[in-house]
C-alpha cells in the first residue's frame, strides 16, 4: 500500500483541518521489564522438559498504522489504515 507524504486532515489540538505529514509506525520489540513478560517467565520457572503454556501464534495479517503530524502544533496521532493487510505500507515520494 502506498500513501503519500502529506494529508490534510483533522487536528484534535487545533480543533481544525490542517496539514499532516505522514510517518510510518514502527513497533518496538518486546519489553523484558513488562508485568505480562515478568508473570510468563515466573509461570515457567521449573519447567525443564516442555513449555507450559505455549505462546500464542502471530497473526499473519496485521492492521498497518501510520504517524500523523500536524504541521502547526505538532501534535501526533496515530491512525490505523484499512483492515487486516499482508502489504506494508509505503510513504511515496
Amino acid at each position: 500500500m502506498e500513501m503519500v507524504k502529506e494529508i490534510r486532515t483533522y487536528c484534535p489540538k487545533c480543533n481544525k483541518h490542517t496539514v499532516h505529514t505522514v510517518k510510518l509506525y514502527s513497533a518496538k520489540g518486546d519489553s523484558h521489564l513488562g508485568m505480562g513478560y515478568r508473570r510468563r517467565q515466573r509461570k515457567l520457572k521449573g519447567y525443564v522438559g516442555h513449555v507450559k503454556g505455549q505462546a500464542t501464534r502471530i497473526k499473519a495479517s496485521k492492521r498497518q498504522k501510520v504517524l500523523l503530524e500536524c504541521k502547526e502544533c505538532h501534535y501526533t496521532v496515530e491512525r490505523v489504515i484499512g483492515t487486516r493487510t499482508k502489504k506494508k505500507l509505503e510513504i511515496k515520494a
